[in-house]
């Protein structure tokens, strides 16, 4: 401290202050001058030179704010003039009192410089924290210090007094040095008045000592340094500290730690030690063991504020990234060569921009073409200071679309932590399209602020030749808005859903209202980036609707059709087709148009027309497929399949019927007609002999169902037909949804001794773990089971079949088309088999004549 402040400031006193020491210094060494009286020539003249500085600040003008100042340097002048005649006085006294004469000056400069420290400007009130971590490395550096200059002292017997000095100097220059360190950068002035204080104890410690040791008399001469920097430090802080002691630079963080210094300054001695004097004494010993804990504390103290300063650090971090990434407005932070190295959350969320796609490229690959050389102009030419520039260019999106931005850019990069371009980037699309669109009339509809359909097919009818395409959108779940809380919602929850897609598409497409809860995006993009525009409207839309009293979630299916030369309303109908088929597979998707589809749309719309009344029309039929014992081929039961045989669409499988079926509600009354006629068959069969199993296949609808148990049990009754010849057959891909309601209306139906299967058995994870819940007697599997990936000629089936066996399931092989298949499911140890390769589905007056075949076949 001493040399950069003479380096920054070299008064005239203290170079011939300097220089005179040094002069009598080597003048004691050489032999012409006593050791002693060059000690306390150069200690006086530096205390004299500092007293009369200090005498000065003290006598200073001032206020009441000045009081604390003078009474200050009017303590510290005193203490400085202690350490000067206590050294002067040190040739005249006699050689025996002089150990006792230093350590009495000693402690009265001990006193006056505490005293004149605490009244120093400046003090703080410190944490807690702050106090116990001073406190450990003043006991830290103060058992270094003692363990040094104990292990310094020559060998033998150790002097009372230089105990005492050792150990309270070790003390008082720990507590100095430590709050010097730390308030070096804070208030430097007084900082130095420490390290002054610390260096004047130093050398009056070190004289003591040696002489109460009664050493040689040049010894004495290592305490000239310490005692002429000392006032001279405390001078100099004293004068800063009287100019409002301003504050330094913090200064980078030190790399070393606070418990470097103390293990340093003990290894040293103790290095020093071994090699002059050998082993250690007990007492030694332990006060080296004594330099650890505090260290030990020190470092645990220090990992702890480390740890806070991690997680302050992560916290701060944190609420940057949320206001930042929460907002609207894109951030971009862009370097010297105009490359983006950071962009924040709304870059995904709002501009469809991912840090894999753009971290690393040039900003101008992100610019329109068009754009590119204006906005490399500007950011080239951004001042320092000043008005930021505002940046307007259209920036590119994931689907290869473009949006209308402006940009405030801010010169970051003198910043040391931001070194770098900041783009402020807003989305103005909107705000142009309107700007745009106020200057002609258009057709408007009014909740929305949305162009109407007579627009729409304005806008379809342009865009024919240039690759645009139609996205139809229909919101689900707007009729209960209404009914629950009146028209008010439904309008709010289609205000917010206009928005929304506002808020998607791009600027150049055009949205519209078609009608109650229909919308319709008209985009340029082409067919392919229509889609990924239709999966984020999808995306969108999908997400819950805030609305006053409510949270509103709908299911959104979407249709997609290519303009493609087309006239407006056969694209509108084409889009409209391919909304209906998102809609019959569940809403919740994007469909493409194609003529496959218009096909089976109009197919669907067929069988939607001709299904009601199909049951009193007679048109529907039943045919039989038999189930054979795989070891023997005897017939041991047959599965009734459902046929309907339409005049006008010929004969419609029970996959196509079914669906239909079910969204028209005809279910139930399909369900009790093929109860009844199957319950009919088996009832004429069993008059014959035959104890055959008929097995109805029935939807989870309706077992659901609560009229199913009785119906099954009334017409049972009805044709005096046993229960457990009945077999009731659900699919196991569509029993999980219900599974508990399921379980117990199978177990319902094993009560009245009907038997149950599951079918369409899939040998898979989840399906293996539902197994033990259900209550069933026939498990029916496919042969296309996948195989097991630890021995492909192995298929799963061995493992249901084993399976069964545990839970007392009789298997069932369906779908056997071949004899490898038949040989395969034996092999597998399955009993029973049923499929083309068997026996095909045939009328009941076929089937009764296959049975004729096999008089045995009772069972």
């Amino acid at each position: 401290m001493l040399h950069a402040y003479l380096v920054r400031r070299p008064p005239s006193a203290v170079a011939a202050v300097l220089a005179v020491a040094a002069l009598l210094t080597g003048a004691a060494v050489a032999g012409p001058l006593a050791p002693l009286a060059a000690t306390t020539l150069a200690a006086a003249l530096g205390c004299a030179v500092a007293g009369v500085r200090l005498s000065r600040l003290a006598a200073d003008g001032g206020g009441r704010r000045a009081r604390r100042r003078r009474r200050a340097a009017a303590l510290l002048d005193a203490a400085v003039m202690v350490v000067g005649l206590t050294v002067a006085v040190l040739p005249l006294a006699d050689p025996a009192q002089r150990p006792y004469v230093t350590t009495a000056g000693l402690a009265a400069a001990a006193l006056t410089y505490g005293g004149g420290l605490l009244l120093l400007p400046g003090h703080s009130r410190l944490a807690s924290r702050v106090r116990l971590r001073r406190g450990v490395d003043v006991l830290g550096l103060g058992a270094a210090l003692l363990f040094a200059g104990w292990v310094l002292l020559p060998p033998g017997e150790v002097p009372p007094l230089a105990r005492v000095v050792t150990v309270a100097g070790a003390g008082a220059l720990a507590g100095l040095l430590v709050s010097a360190f730390a308030e070096r950068y804070r208030r430097p002035g007084a900082a130095l008045c420490r390290a002054g204080a610390a260096a004047a104890v130093l050398g009056l410690g070190d004289l003591a000592v040696l002489l109460a040791y009664r050493v040689p008399e040049p010894a004495v001469l290592s305490a000239v340094a310490p005692l002429v920097a000392g006032p001279l430090l405390t001078a100099a802080g004293m004068a800063r500290v009287a100019t409002g002691d301003p504050p330094r630079g913090a200064g980078p963080h030190p790399a070393w730690s606070g418990a470097t210094a103390p293990a340093a300054l003990a290894t040293l001695a103790a290095g020093w030690h071994l090699w002059v004097f050998g082993g250690f004494t007990p007492t030694a010993v332990l006060l080296g063991l004594a330099v650890i804990p505090p260290l030990v504390v020190r470092e645990l103290l220090a990992t702890a504020d480390a740890r806070r300063r991690a997680r302050r650090l992560a916290a701060r971090e944190a609420r940057f990234r949320t206001l930042v990434s929460g907002g609207r407005d894109l951030v971009l932070l862009v370097d010297d060569e105009l490359r983006v190295s950071w962009l924040s959350g709304a870059g995904a969320r709002w501009f469809d921009l991912h840090d894999e796609e753009v971290l690393g490229r040039p900003l101008a690959d992100l610019l329109h073409p068009e754009d590119v050389p204006g906005a490399v102009a500007r950011l080239t030419a951004t001042p320092a200071g000043g008005e930021p520039p505002l940046l307007v260019a259209r920036l590119a999106t994931a689907d290869g679309g473009w949006r209308e931005t402006e940009s405030t850019v801010s010169d970051q990069r003198g910043t040391p932590e931001v070194g770098a371009l900041v783009l402020y980037v807003r989305d103005v699309g909107e705000r142009r399209r309107l700007e745009r669109e106020s200057a002609r009339p258009a057709a408007t509809d009014q909740p929305t602020g949305l162009v109407d359909r007579r627009e729409l097919l304005r806008a379809l009818d342009a865009g024919r030749e240039g690759g645009a395409a139609l996205l139809l959108v229909e919101l689900h779940g707007l009729g209960g808005a209404d009914d629950g809380a009146g028209r008010a919602m439904g309008d709010a929850v289609l205000v917010a859903a206009a928005r929304r897609m506002r808020d998607v598409v791009g600027p150049r497409d055009l949205v519209a209202r078609v009608s109650g809860e229909e919308f319709a995006v008209v985009t340029g993009l082409g067919p392919v980036p229509a889609y990924a525009l239709g999966a984020r409207l999808l995306a969108t839309l999908s997400e819950p609707c805030p609305t006053p009293g409510a949270m509103v979630r709908l299911r959104v299916s979407i249709g997609l059709a290519e303009l493609a030369g087309a006239g407006p309303e056969d694209v509108l109908r084409q889009a409209e087709l391919a909304r209906r088929r998102a809609a019959q597979l569940g809403g919740g998707r994007v469909e493409w148009y194609d003529p496959y589809l218009e096909e089976q749309l109009v197919r669907r719309l067929d069988v939607e027309r001709e299904l009601p009344g199909a049951v009193a029309r007679g048109e529907l039929d039943l045919v039989y497929q038999p189930v054979l014992g795989l070891t023997d081929r005897l017939p041991v039961g047959t599965e009734a399949l459902l046929r309907w045989r339409s005049p006008v669409l010929g004969t419609v499988l029970p996959a196509e019927l079914l669906p239909v079926a079910e969204d028209l509600g005809l279910v139930g009354e399909l369900g009790r007609w093929v109860l009844d006629r199957a319950c009919r068959q088996l009832a004429e069969w069993s008059t014959g002999g035959r104890q055959l199993w008929m097995a109805v296949n029935v939807t989870p609808r309706e077992l659901l169902a609560p009229e199913f148990l009785p119906a099954v049990a009334a017409t049972l009754a009805g044709y005096g037909v046993p229960a457990e010849r009945l077999v009731v057959e659900v699919g196991e891909p569509r029993v999980g949804a219900e599974l508990p309601t399921v379980v117990a209306r199978l177990a319902g139906l094993r009560s009245l001794g009907v038997r149950t299967a599951l079918d369409d058995f899939r040998a898979e994870h989840a399906s293996l773990a539902q197994l033990r819940r259900l209550p069933i007697d026939l498990l029916k599997v496919r042969p296309q089971a996948p195989e097991s990936a630890a021995d492909p000629e192995r298929p799963l089936i061995d493992v249901v079949v084993s399976l069964g066996d545990r839970l007392g399931l009789e298997v069932v092989m369906e779908e056997l088309e071949s004899d490898a298949d038949v040989d395969r499911a034996r092999r597998a140890g399955c009993r029973y088999g049923q499929g083309f390769a068997l026996a095909r589905p045939a009328t009941a007056e076929r089937v009764e004549a296959y049975f004729e075949e096999f008089p045995s076949a009772s069972r």
